[in-house]
């Protein structure tokens, strides 16, 4: 058997439920390579090794004694990005402002995950409160790109994303109000995969009044994924359904962005090549890709601003200690404070009118095609403005403009959260490189958005285009 960092989740499932392989020595082998890396990588914030080996020995102990009767994640190991609770194990939320206790419960992502027969190894680092495309905070060295150390591995469920494309661990879930799973999924070159609103239990805990969270898996394969969504949603049979694609798909291709009346940007050229690879591939597997002409309300910026930060002014932070909050939290909090409960009643409206007409013109399609990021991964510290050479910056001296900083993330992420406004699904495709093959440079990819109740879809044809 190769290297069990090498074996696709798929495969690691399988050798742990005919015995060629136990719990005790999955669980090991993945602890002993999170260990060797995270110092360079940052992906984790806590390791709970003894957790995981005692869950460990109880899953081969339960294959002893009911080896027909195993729960369909039987001693995979993963990790949970550190917003969402896992009893007994601190929840930072990235965030010094905060007293860190260990939380009572797991939160419902983990039960279902858990109780499925994963085995958790520790929380993956994270921004403050999850509100950025980036993974870089105050009480840990920020999360780096397993492909480029000196990039960033995205946000906000970065540093799980590093974890998987670093054989840290076979996949894991990821959760977002933004494009926070796909984003890192297409900087580090992975299939991330956005369940439409409502499908899987949503992984954190603040706030989210335009129930923009959702959480979906991020993996090296649509068969990966697939596999965890088949754990996540009841009687689901997506990982036995991905052969099933059937007739010629309809894919309107835009770089229309809503983000595009307050931030005007444009694409580089790797963005846009991914496009162009991604239109490639689709229609040689025999769809019609064409231009599509997407037309978004001008008013969303603010609205979806507005609705972004709410969650962070409720949080229970002391006076004393909101001097340690990153200026983008401190700013946005702020804001948020002074903003009164009409004015963020009116930008809830205006989102689920944003909502109705964006479905209604994606609606002429079947698949909708945009690049999955506008820029290659950024350097750790571009967005704030700290970066030294791919050092750490300072924890007590962190610089940076928090306008300066969202305006960065917007146009290096402009196709994402107008997608968890919608609620609908979608799904990034690692389906380009820099480099002059697959695997060199960095990764670049391409999103597709499905209407609702397309999960399956998605996942049949990134399988179908060999990924």
């Amino acid at each position: 058997m190769a290297e069990l960092h090498d074996l696709s989740a798929v495969r690691l499932r399988d050798a742990l439920r005919h015995g060629e392989v136990s719990a005790v020595e999955a669980v090991g082998h993945f602890l002993a390579r999170a260990e060797q890396r995270n110092p360079l990588l940052g992906a984790f914030i806590t390791l709970t090794a003894e957790q995981a080996e005692r869950d460990a020995r109880a899953a081969d102990a339960l294959f002893s004694t009911a080896p027909d009767s195993l729960p369909p994640l039987h001693g995979m190991p993963l990790a949970f990005k550190d917003l969402t609770d896992v009893a007994g194990v601190v929840t930072t939320h990235g965030s010094a402002a905060l007293d860190h206790r260990p939380a009572p419960a797991d939160g419902p992502l983990v039960a279902v995950l858990r109780g499925a027969g994963a085995i958790s190894l520790g929380k993956t680092q994270v921004p403050e409160f999850g509100l950025t495309a980036y993974s870089e905070n105050r009480i840990a060295p920020p999360s780096r790109n397993p492909h480029a150390p000196s990039r960033s591995s995205g946000g906000s469920s970065g540093g799980s994303a590093a974890a998987v494309a670093a054989g840290l661990v076979p996949f894991a879930p990821g959760s977002y109000g933004g494009g926070w799973v796909r984003i890192p999924a297409a900087a580090c070159g992975l299939i991330g995969l956005k369940p439409g609103r409502g499908l899987v239990p949503a992984g954190e805990n603040q706030g989210d009044p335009a129930r923009l969270v959702a959480s979906g898996p991020l993996a090296r394969t649509a068969a990966d994924a697939a596999l965890m969504m088949d754990a996540l949603v009841p009687e689901a049979t997506y990982l036995g359904s991905l052969d099933r694609i059937s007739g010629q798909l309809r894919i309107g291709a835009t770089l229309d962005s809503p983000w595009a009346s307050s931030f005007p940007f444009a694409p580089d050229q790797e963005a846009l090549d991914a496009l162009e690879a991604g239109r490639k591939l689709l229609e040689h597997a025999g769809h019609v890709v064409d231009e599509a002409l997407v037309r978004y309300d001008n008013r969303y910026p603010d609205a979806f601003t507005n609705a972004w930060t709410a969650g962070v002014a409720s949080a229970r932070i002391s006076p004393h200690r909101e001097p340690l909050l990153a200026p983008l939290t401190r700013t946005f909090r702020r804001r948020a404070q002074q903003r009164s409960p009409a004015k963020l009643q009116e930008s809830l409206a205006l989102l689920r009118q944003f909502e109705h007409d964006t479905i209604a013109q994606y609606a002429q399609w079947d698949l909708m095609l945009t690049p999955a990021l506008a820029q290659t991964p950024r350097p750790v510290g571009w967005f704030t403005g700290t970066a030294h050479g791919g050092e750490r910056w300072p924890a007590a001296q962190w610089p940076g403009d928090a306008d300066e900083d969202y305006r960065k993330q917007c146009e290096y992420a402009p196709w994402s959260s107008m997608v968890n406004v919608a609620g609908l699904p979608a799904i990034t495709i690692p389906v380009y490189w820099t480099g002059s093959a697959a695997g060199q440079g960095l990764p670049m990819g391409i999103q597709l958005v499905g209407p609702m109740g397309s999960e399956a879809l998605l996942l049949q044809v990134a399988h179908q285009l060999g990924f």
